[in-house]
């Protein structure tokens, strides 16, 4: 459904805003939690087990070493029945080998598995505590001159409680390292439903997007065209403007150059006429003279305001001369002296194009006089193959600096520049003042009088 003119798409890109930014908070919430179960698994689990798995090996290798130790105090020299040592030696060996072994089972259960049962973790103590045990009892028989029957308790008793205890421990890095997989086969399923959710998420908001975007593009659609349409009444506005004001001021100009030239004309001659009536030496003559002389300095003003409102010499002579006759008026008037310089092939230019051309040339004068401060202004007016080329400029403060308070005179420019079909541009020169430079095409400034002329 498509906007109505009045309504604005404020409040729609508000509700997409808000619904875009609850879905981030709410997916940054969602991962944030599974980050933590992630962490949670590993610091609990996984570090644990490994910990756990580094201390039971340290304990298998204690009693690797105390299996190798046994095996020593059984062997005997091959050309002697008796043993190399008596086994009595070995019982502060065993002694550290017993606090290192207790030491690492302390630390394994600092760290054990909380998937290991109660009777596993009592199964292992239970059988180090017989197996040292049965270690006493083997020393003792040593220490009492029994060195056959210790040999053979460790032979029979030992060994064998060593091997079901390297067993167990066995079993348990294994138990770890079965943990340890299902540890990693929960992380990696956590990353796949992370993942597949952040696909979810991505797709979504991509959506979101993609739906605001095309009604933001319709609406901006919508307010371009209606300022399309805006621009369009106002360029036609405009013109119209302009052309009811340069009608207005061509009837005035011919009424003032016409009627009331004919009047002051006509009441000089009469003034003369009765003159050369009134005796000589008479004071009436002399006042007569004076009141000539008001009527003619009036006729003279009516033809210069005439001349002010709509040149005729642009009807009659065109823009060259026009402008070659204007700015001596303008230095007269403002005491600005103006360097004019005119090149290139003159090519006729039309009723309707002389005047937007003569106009813009009247306020860029208007404005160095008013606002430049620069006692000296350049206009250059170039011929060229592909148009024609107007240029006003200053060395003073210009009215560019001014330009955000801009008045009716800029905006008339430029809307004479677009009815011309052509651009103007307001520019800073190498230095201090204002560079107007106006740019028309010479099919659009020549169409009229060629016209005219066929």
């Amino acid at each position: 459904m498509q906007p109505s003119a009045g309504r604005s798409p404020t409040t729609p890109l508000y509700i997409g805003l808000i619904i875009t930014l609850l879905a981030v908070v709410g997916y940054s919430f969602y991962v944030s939690r599974r980050i933590a179960s992630l962490r949670e698994l590993q610091n609990n689990l996984i570090d644990r087990n490994r910990k756990d798995s580094l201390q039971l090996l340290r304990i298998q290798n204690e009693l690797n070493s105390i299996g190798m130790s046994l095996h020593t105090m059984l062997d005997v020299d091959p050309l002697d029945t008796s043993p190399r040592y008596p086994l009595t030696a070995w019982q502060p060996q065993f002694q550290r080998m017993r606090d290192d072994l207790q030491d690492a089972f302390a630390r394994e259960q600092q760290f054990s598995s909380a998937g290991r049962t109660p009777d596993q973790q009592q199964y292992l103590l239970s059988s180090l505590t017989q197996f040292w045990d049965a270690v006493e009892r083997t020393f003792a028989m040593a220490r009492g001159g029994k060195e056959q029957d210790a040999r053979e308790q460790i032979r029979l008793s030992l060994q064998a409680r060593l091997a079901a205890l390297s067993n167990a421990v066995a079993r348990l890095l294994v138990q770890n390292n079965e943990s340890e997989e299902r540890a990693a086969a929960q992380v990696t399923e956590i990353y796949d439903h992370v993942q597949r959710q952040a696909y979810f998420f991505v797709i979504g908001t991509l959506i979101v997007i993609l739906l605001t975007s095309l009604y933001l593009i319709r609406s901006n659609r919508i307010v371009f065209n209606q300022l399309a349409t805006l621009s369009a009444q106002r360029s036609e506005l405009a013109q119209t403007l302009i052309s009811s004001q340069e009608s207005t001021l061509r009837y005035i100009s011919r009424e003032l150059h016409d009627e009331f030239g004919q009047i002051l004309t006509a009441m000089g001659a009469m003034l003369g006429r009765a003159r050369n009536l009134a005796p000589e030496q008479s004071a009436l003559r002399a006042e007569l003279l004076e009141i000539r002389e008001i009527a003619q300095g009036a006729l003279e003003k009516v033809r210069s305001l005439s001349q002010a409102l709509h040149p005729v010499m642009l009807d009659e002579a065109g823009l060259e001369q026009t402008i070659e006759w204007y700015l001596p008026v303008v230095e007269r008037q403002t005491g600005i002296g103006i360097s004019y310089e005119k090149s290139g092939t003159p090519f006729p230019v039309s009723g309707n194009s002389a005047v937007h051309v003569y106009r813009v040339l009247q306020e860029a004068l208007n404005n160095v006089a008013r606002h430049s401060g620069s006692k000296q202004a350049w206009v250059r007016l170039r011929f060229r193959a592909d148009g024609l080329e107007l240029e006003v400029e200053d060395r003073g403060s210009g009215f560019v600096a001014t330009r955000s308070r801009s008045g009716l005179g800029l905006v008339a420019m430029r809307e004479r520049a677009e009815l011309l079909g052509g651009v103007i541009s307001f520019e800073n020169p190498n230095g201090p003042g204002t560079l107007v430079r106006l740019r028309v095409p010479k099919e659009n400034v020549t169409r009229e009088a060629q016209e005219s002329h066929a």
